[in-house]
């Protein structure tokens, strides 16, 4: 019942957000994104990478763990999945980071200049951690800024368009 209400309020937020948001791909997001990790469904952002419109859901499993899905908003197939841990010094992250948060930080940043709202630290699918800052631009634009933890480099950069709900304890 929680997962169908969630999903519900999904739709229907994401339709205040944007008519076109209510469509097959959103709910074959979630239907595949639920169908590798049950559980209780975070948060829901519609991004553009390249221009091309995705969905990035985030859920949270029976042991507590998080993980990150990034859908194809047209067709509904999932192109990416993540784990997200707590914090930099968690084992997972630590273990294999070599550039820490503040030299990340700078680089996205440097890329993107703005005020960082939010940090979320990820394992990709490699086992490599990254940091992903929600950056917000002089304008009010959002951008998504994944830098590799190991080599610095940026991996992915995203404009958002909206988001439904909220993880406090990422806000700075």
């Amino acid at each position: 019942m929680k997962k169908f209400m969630f999903s519900t309020i999904l739709l229907s937020s994401a339709a205040a957000f944007n008519a076109q948001a209510v469509d097959t791909g959103l709910e074959k997001c979630i239907a595949a994104a639920q169908g590798i990790k049950k559980g209780d469904m975070l948060k829901l952002e519609k991004l553009k990478v390249d221009g091309k419109p995705l969905y990035e859901l985030e859920i949270r499993d029976a042991e507590g763990r998080e993980w990150e899905f990034m859908c194809d908003a047209n067709s509904g197939n999932i192109t990416e999945q993540e784990s997200e841990v707590d914090k930099a010094h968690d084992k997972p992250f630590k273990s294999k980071m070599k550039v820490g948060e503040k030299e990340a930080a700078d680089i996205a940043l440097k890329a993107h200049p703005g005020k960082i709202e939010e940090v979320e630290y990820e394992i990709e699918d490699n086992g490599d951690p990254s940091y992903e800052f929600d950056i917000v631009d002089d304008k009010g634009v959002e951008t998504k800024v994944e830098v590799d933890a190991v080599t610095g480099k940026i991996i992915e950069t995203s404009t958002e368009d909206w988001e439904i709900g909220e993880e406090k304890e990422e806000r700075r």
